[in-house]
């Protein structure tokens, strides 16, 4: 079944291009089913781009799930307009009372910050205080999910002396995980953040699991015992060109910056990448969306009871 997004949302007529199926309001309610509602906390500047690439991978789950966009109120986004905003964003306050079946929360451009020092930090911890017991199964991506590794379990962040920057191969830690069904022993997640979790750390917390590791940029994805919660650091929801604009955005602010590892073919920036994630991305969202719909009450109410 589809995803059901606002008719108006910019993401609908490009996941209509590339096939992925979109229904409208009025096709959902004729469907004598409960959808799953997925709340997307965006708290990354170029919104429109999260949402379609969130949505893209949501989306292709054979089950009915109704997204909700979320921002926080405590900050004022400068690179979306004000019209996108008010058309399709609640913030949080205003969804506070409802139950979500999956919660995802995105990177930042914060990483470099400590996490106090973020202007929306406050906000922020209320809201994942309100995760444990209004969501079932919550997805923390990239600054999200050291955020809350951070918060719930103390779980510390490095600088880098150098930016994690390109697409790396990652080990598949757990084969019989849940959420790594039908992945390969093996492949390739784009990484791009300054910071970086330790495995040595989280080997200390009985409550994380590490389920993905590169050997060359540390630790990727963690499961927490007894929750369906899931903390990424790396971005495999990014598009084929996502690293590629990084780049360009970077050398045109004359910021000193590496070609993106194992990206471009032989390295030369004039040729346009090739996507070797794709398939593992959708298998990822898809285990966790049926994980979330394996584990979810039937009445939405009784989340957090």
């Amino acid at each position: 079944m589809p995803i059901k997004i606002p008719d108006r949302l910019p993401a609908r007529n490009v996941l209509a291009s590339e096939g992925v199926a979109v229904m409208t309001a009025a096709d959902a309610i004729r469907q004598d089913i409960r959808p799953l509602q997925i709340g997307l906390l965006n708290l990354m500047p170029d919104k429109i781009r999260t949402e379609t690439q969130l949505a893209r991978l949501i989306g292709a789950s054979p089950l009915q799930v109704e997204l909700t966009l979320i921002m926080v109120g405590s900050h004022a986004p400068k690179n979306t307009t004000q019209d996108h905003l008010i058309s399709f964003y609640q913030d949080w306050e205003s969804v506070a009372d409802r139950k979500f079946d999956g919660f995802i929360i995105t990177g930042a451009p914060v990483e470099t910050l400590p996490f106090q020092e973020v202007g929306y930090w406050p906000e922020l911890t209320r809201i994942l205080d309100w995760t444990r017991s209004n969501v079932h199964s919550s997805f923390f991506i990239c600054w999200g999910a050291m955020a809350a590794a951070h918060h719930f379990h103390g779980l510390p962040k490095y600088a880098l002396d150098q930016k994690a920057f390109g697409v790396f191969r990652h080990r598949n830690l757990n084969p019989a995980s849940a959420f790594l069904s039908g992945f390969s022993d093996d492949f390739q997640i784009p990484v791009s953040r300054w910071t970086e979790a330790r495995s040595s750390d989280i080997a200390t917390i009985p409550a994380l699991e590490l389920l993905m590791e590169s050997d060359q940029t540390g630790p990727c994805l963690m499961a927490e015992t007894g929750t369906n919660n899931l903390f990424i650091f790396n971005h495999i929801e990014y598009d084929s060109t996502s690293l590629k604009e990084e780049f360009e955005r970077d050398l045109a602010a004359g910021k000193s910056i590496q070609v993106p590892h194992n990206y471009f073919p032989a390295d030369d920036p004039g040729k346009m990448p090739l996507n070797r994630w794709r398939s593992h991305a959708h298998l990822l969202f898809g285990n966790w969306i049926n994980q979330v719909y394996q584990t979810t009450p039937f009445e939405i109410g009784q989340i957090g009871r």
